[in-house]
């Protein structure tokens, strides 16, 4: 499922005012849920292990997309079917699009699947950013991920980061601004960049990227360590708190001298 969710402020968060500088705040979440379509259900036949797991979602990114979006009256574009069917998050030729659970459908039924579940979400957010930009504002894109605590043994040292082209000036002030706006909150947290990823590997923002100037389109990728979201209670809603008020501060018009 792909749902655009134009949301409203949140009076416990407050929300940033985005009109002084001309900037368009745009969510997205690419790997939101584990959802099968019913008629793909067959292809998963003995990989049904694999969809709790981070190899088929990204627990907890649109949990905290969505209070994103009512936070700061953004528009969220967010998927819930599984990454194990197609990743909204690959190009189309990519090694890592399909799963091995899909990868080995026919042609036709793999074009069938971008055309219903890849093509709607992609589309949508492409075609909000061309809009906005066209318009003569500044897109500022962040898409929620969130990231396993360790990968083949290795323990992911960081408990929330931003992925970003380090080439694009714009992209390395709001993640660096927002990492240091949420470390004088949580100065206790492990904040990193460009980590457990590249932030200029292939992806919807690296798409919007070649198509939109540097000065027109900001894309970032956030990332908050799942560790977070499987314990749950206190700490996990701090956090998600903690992080769309630190980048509220961020947006917040700044006062004229």
């Amino acid at each position: 499922m792909c749902t655009a969710t134009p949301s409203r402020p949140s009076e416990a968060l407050g929300a940033a005012s985005l009109s002084v500088n001309n900037d368009a705040l745009i969510l997205t979440c690419e790997h939101g849920g584990n959802e099968v379509p019913p008629d793909y259900a067959a292809a998963f036949a003995g990989h049904e292990a694999l969809l709790p797991t981070h190899r088929g979602w990204d627990p907890g990114a649109l949990e905290l997309a969505r209070q994103m979006a009512l936070a700061l009256d953004a528009p969220l574009f967010a998927a819930t079917t599984t990454r194990l069917l197609i990743d909204l998050n690959r190009s189309i030729g990519h090694r890592q699009l399909h799963s091995e659970a899909t990868r080995g459908l026919a042609r036709a039924t793999r074009g069938d699947i971008a055309a219903r579940y890849y093509r709607p979400h992609r589309d949508a957010v492409e075609s909000e950013v061309a809009r906005r930009i066209g318009a003569g504002q500044r897109v500022l894109h962040v898409a929620s991920h969130s990231f396993t605590p360790a990968l083949n043994g290795v323990v992911r040292q960081a408990d929330v980061a931003w992925l970003y082209d380090p080439r694009r000036g714009g992209e390395v002030a709001l993640a660096s601004n927002w990492l240091q706006a949420l470390k004088k909150r949580r100065p206790e947290l492990q904040l990193r960049r460009n980590y457990p990823y590249e932030g200029k590997g292939d992806g919807l923002t690296a798409l919007l990227r070649k198509r939109h100037p540097p000065g027109a389109y900001v894309g970032i990728e956030l990332e908050v360590n799942q560790r977070f979201v499987r314990e749950g209670g206190p700490a996990w809603d701090a956090l998600r708190a903690d992080i769309i008020q630190a980048l509220a501060e961020v947006l917040a018009p700044q006062p004229r001298n």
